[in-house]
């Protein structure tokens, strides 16, 4: 278990600090968030783990299991039906492909919180845990943004194969 999601599921119900990091979302009001993120010590320089503060503040339902790409294929169950047998791009799945080809920094970062939203109004749980750790890798340069991309897009389309294996012709 991580340190900031220990220090998040403490203040879960003070509403103040979650208004304030949630701030940490929002281009302009990063500043509003600094306080908060001391708080629970996190560098107001980690982008990352601000990122996830934010999230989480937004939306704290989570989970244990599963990775963004398997959130992102209950989310297209949930809004678009999931797979219809056809070869339609779902608008989820859309969404999903621009996630995978984002390039680090804030491009990712509005589509990670692009999704978060979706989940939140699906009200489908988040593994922050799992979250941070990719965040991280993809970060860290070309091999580590190849293994995220590949790890959650494995979770978004595997499943969905596994889902149709069972269906008889």
């Amino acid at each position: 278990m991580s340190a900031l999601l220990e220090q998040l599921r403490r203040i879960k119900d003070h509403r103040g600090l979650m208004a304030d990091l949630r701030c940490s979302l929002v281009e302009g009001k990063e500043h509003r968030a600094w306080a908060a993120l001391s708080r629970i010590h996190v560098d107001v320089d980690d982008d990352v783990k601000a990122l996830v503060a934010g999230l989480y503040a937004t939306h704290p339902e989570e989970i244990d299991q599963g990775n963004l790409g398997s959130t992102c294929r209950i989310l297209e169950v949930k809004r678009d039906g999931g797979s219809k047998g056809d070869d339609k791009v779902l608008p989820t799945e859309r969404r999903f492909q621009h996630l995978l080809a984002a390039e680090a920094g804030r491009e990712l970062f509005a589509r990670v919180t692009r999704m978060v939203l979706m989940a939140k109004a699906q009200g489908v749980p988040v593994n922050y845990e799992r979250l941070v750790v990719d965040l991280e890798f993809w970060q860290r340069g070309e091999i580590g943004r190849e293994r995220t991309r590949r790890e959650w897009a494995s979770a978004f389309w595997d499943s969905q194969a596994a889902g149709s294996e069972g269906v008889a012709p």
